[in-house]
């Protein structure tokens, strides 16, 4: 047996033991209100209003294409397109996913509950894990308590450190961050495969409000998905602590001094409109790009 035919064996048995394993496939990574974003008037945003571009809130799933099934964080403004999204790109059919995990109660991560209901596509017994705060908040307030009520939706309670198992192999295990609570707790989610570990906190106040030390955080995961919203305080004409987020500038400065192998760990999203690290050909995107850091982008598959 020559040796171009024993490689070619070898990484057939690679591809087949190895290459079906779960991975999360990011679905977006604009913050609540989207991209284009209403009223905006940048050069940037208005480009987009003319132009088939895709940028849709944040969302990821976590996909098992070996069973062909996947879970979903966060039901945003954007879900049908992102339901087509993984059709298209991953499964060549329609699926809707085994359940769906919302963080919190802000507009971009729950309000595309709307389109399971009888006007769009009419699920039946669609699981949503929330914690116990967003629970009482979608079973007690229309429209969202009649999806529950002709069972569109079933609501599964999550509680902050206790462990669910999804898929094949996948643990997900909802922690508390500080955020503005409004209508319900925020959540980040820990997404554990059998290979590797993913944080996702696409919104949190500021990394000092946090019972967690960050940076610790970075040492013990291989992929942390974190709120990029402002890259600095300059980006918006508003009173920026009436909506708190940790600036890209803080995050970096806080894990500047991390090795280049930790730093590669970090994929932000959860962008504003106005933080043109959405745009990949920015010289924003190649400051964080040549500081050691990732941006989450649309399609980019992270192995677990």
């Amino acid at each position: 047996m020559n040796r171009i035919f024993k490689i070619s064996i070898f990484l057939t048995f690679f591809n087949f033991i190895y290459g079906q394993s779960e991975f999360i496939y990011i679905l977006g990574n604009v913050q609540d209100a989207g991209l284009p974003h209403i009223g905006c008037q940048h050069k940037f945003c208005k480009e987009k209003f003319n132009e088939y571009e895709q940028h849709f809130t944040t969302s990821i799933a976590v996909v098992d294409p070996q069973d062909k099934k996947y879970i979903l964080f966060e039901a945003t403004p954007d879900l049908p397109y992102q339901l087509n999204y993984i059709e298209k790109e991953i499964f060549n059919q329609f699926l809707l996913p085994e359940s769906i995990f919302i963080t919190h109660a802000h507009i971009g991560h729950y309000t595309g509950l709307m389109y399971f209901g009888r006007e769009a596509i009419g699920a039946k017994n669609l699981m949503v894990k929330v914690l116990p705060k967003m629970s009482n908040f979608l079973k007690t307030n229309g429209p969202w308590s009649q999806l529950v009520d002709i069972n569109n939706i079933k609501i599964q309670t999550l509680y902050f450190g206790s462990n669910t198992n999804e898929l094949r192999n996948i643990t997900v295990t909802p922690i508390q961050v500080p955020h503005r609570d409004e209508y319900s707790e925020t959540a980040g989610f820990i997404i554990k495969g059998k290979n590797k570990k993913a944080l996702f906190i696409p919104d949190i106040d500021k990394w000092e409000k946090w019972d967690k030390n960050l940076k610790q955080l970075v040492h013990e995961f291989d992929y942390l998905l974190l709120d990029a919203t402002f890259y600095d305080s300059k980006e918006i004409n508003r009173d920026i602590s009436e909506i708190p987020h940790p600036l890209v500038t803080e995050t970096i400065n806080l894990l500047d001094d991390l090795s280049p192998e930790d730093k590669n760990k970090v994929y932000f999203i959860h962008m504003n409109h106005t933080n043109l690290m959405l745009d990949p050909g920015s010289n924003l995107t190649k400051l964080v790009i040549n500081k050691g850091f990732n941006i989450a982008r649309l399609g980019l598959k992270l192995s677990l």
